[in-house]
């Protein structure tokens, strides 16, 4: 399937619409940025990396019977997408205190989180995405309270299962953040999984393998993200 016209250029992922109106293309761009877009860089293969990435985990989420938008990996940048009707809330699930948690509470990073923290976040990048509550959702009609129980469950279960599958190679998934929208009425997963949107740890070391390598000038971004890759099994040649 091919490209027909751009929807949406984000900041490291680009969206095309296709000849079949129920399907897009997103492209990953080797684009990095961090504290709103503030501090932007391009880095060689990030785009390629992080599309297989989530490629690998979309699909291991399909064959533990997940539903995601995922149809097919069509390049080694790009993905085909069914076409969903985006819900405008972020969704991040903490194992373990880092980013704004941190900075909100004032507590140690990498205080271990039980039961994990489910956070939401409005989609809205001028704004710099304020956090929300249920309260929020109901009021303003983002999404509602039922689906908005369902978004909860499906986040939790994704979390027991991934945080098997990165814990086996040998990582911590600290956080990550998931969106979701409807596909026939269906509410499924969307957007991405990569180290763009969680933080990942070594579980011996706790060396940082995720997007606050570049938020904190760390370098290595590139080796880190191979390195993630490299210990869930996906070949990146």
């Amino acid at each position: 399937m091919q490209k027909k016209i751009e929807l949406y250029r984000g900041k490291a992922k680009t969206v095309y619409s296709t000849e079949n109106p129920n399907y897009l293309i997103i492209e990953f761009r080797n684009d990095i940025s961090a504290h709103n877009g503030l501090k932007i860089q391009t880095l060689d293969k990030k785009g390629m990396i992080n599309n297989k990435i989530n490629y690998f985990i979309m699909k291991e989420l399909q064959k533990y019977g997940f539903m995601t938008h995922l149809e097919k990996i069509i390049s080694d940048n790009a993905i085909l997408v069914k076409k969903l009707k985006m819900i405008p809330i972020e969704c991040v699930l903490r194992n373990r205190s880092a980013g704004s948690l941190v900075n909100r509470l004032k507590i140690q990073e990498g205080t271990m989180l039980n039961p994990p923290i489910f956070d939401l976040f409005l989609k809205d990048d001028a704004n710099n995405d304020p956090i929300i509550n249920e309260s929020y959702c109901e009021t303003f009609n983002l999404v509602s309270l039922k689906n908005l129980s369902h978004i909860r469950t499906i986040t939790y279960e994704i979390n027991k299962f991934l945080y098997t599958l990165f814990d086996n190679a040998g990582l911590i998934l600290i956080d990550f953040k998931l969106e979701f929208g409807f596909f026939n009425d269906l509410i499924i997963l969307g957007d991405e999984f990569s180290p763009d949107v969680s933080r990942i740890w070594d579980k011996i070391t706790l060396k940082k393998l995720d997007k606050d390598i570049f938020r904190q000038n760390t370098g290595g971004l590139i080796e880190s993200y191979e390195n993630v890759a490299y210990r869930l099994g996906i070949n990146l040649n």
